[in-house]
């Protein structure tokens, strides 16, 4: 039991720090003044820029705020003293080779849930493209260990999950909230990324302790790619807490747009 605990608990740290690292905020544009058009006092200019900034934001509900930044600093804590310097000795000691042909095996085994949510939103040539791409990599790629898919065909992996599929039928953000150890989400997404595990293959493997050990593994691997992205971005904000949220904010509403 207290091994099921620990294994447990170093997923869901280091699901918080790769959710963490992945997050980018949208692109800036600037904008198109015509030739001969009138100069704009400096009013007009701030107000234009106050409408720019304005539609940046992405509007959420955050009734959970209290508990939202007890959970970030809690998070914040774990990840630094315990993510980030576990995935330094991880780097250290797996070969970079290795650690990329562990990312490709993960990878292609994720692609049931990205074949099944591409289908429900009416994706299919996606779809069908992840079929292609599993069917290859799984023979030509030794199971997965290398992506000669995307290498040798030109084949992407299409990022699909079921918080966009929900997204797709209309299901709003919902609240948004700082799971524990988990990092930031909402609820749509809290939603999908249950049901998402009903579609990895991983989670059915016995004994139970094999599974968690895997999905660790995983996880743990994945960081060794994104050390420091997480500390940069928090030492480059303000305030964190809104630095992030509307990070994963932005982040996610792209997935959905794409």
């Amino acid at each position: 039991m207290k091994s099921n605990l620990c294994l447990i608990l170093i997923m869901a740290l280091a699901t918080m720090g790769c959710s963490a690292a992945k997050k980018n905020a949208a692109d800036k544009t600037a904008p198109v003044v015509a030739e001969n058009a009138p100069e704009s006092s400096p009013d007009d200019e701030f107000g234009l820029l106050e409408d720019e900034l304005d539609e940046q934001q992405i509007k959420i509900s955050d009734p959970l705020r209290p508990f939202n930044k007890a959970m970030f600093n809690v998070n914040d804590k774990l990840y630094l003293w315990v993510i980030d310097p576990f995935a330094r000795g991880c780097k250290r000691v797996v070969p970079e080779p290795a650690r990329v042909s562990i990312r490709h095996f993960f990878n292609n085994i994720a692609a049931p849930a990205r074949f099944v949510n591409c289908h429900l939103q009416g994706k299919h040539k996606a779809a069908g493209r992840e079929l292609h791409r599993f069917a290859y990599n799984t023979t030509f790629g030794i199971l997965g260990f290398s992506d000669p898919a995307r290498t040798k065909l030109g084949l992407e992996p299409a990022e699909e999950d079921l918080g966009q599929t929900l997204a797709k039928y209309g299901a709003g953000t919902g609240i948004y909230i700082v799971l524990p150890v988990l990092g930031p989400s909402n609820a749509r997404d809290a939603i999908g990324m249950i049901g998402d595990q009903f579609l990895n293959p991983v989670r059915y493997v016995r004994p139970r302790d094999v599974s968690i050990a895997i999905s660790a593994s995983r996880i743990a691997n994945e960081n060794t790619f994104r050390i420091g992205e997480y500390k940069s971005l928090k030492d480059a904000s303000y305030d964190p807490y809104v630095a992030m949220r509307q990070a994963y904010l932005q982040y996610r509403d792209k997935k959905v747009k794409e």
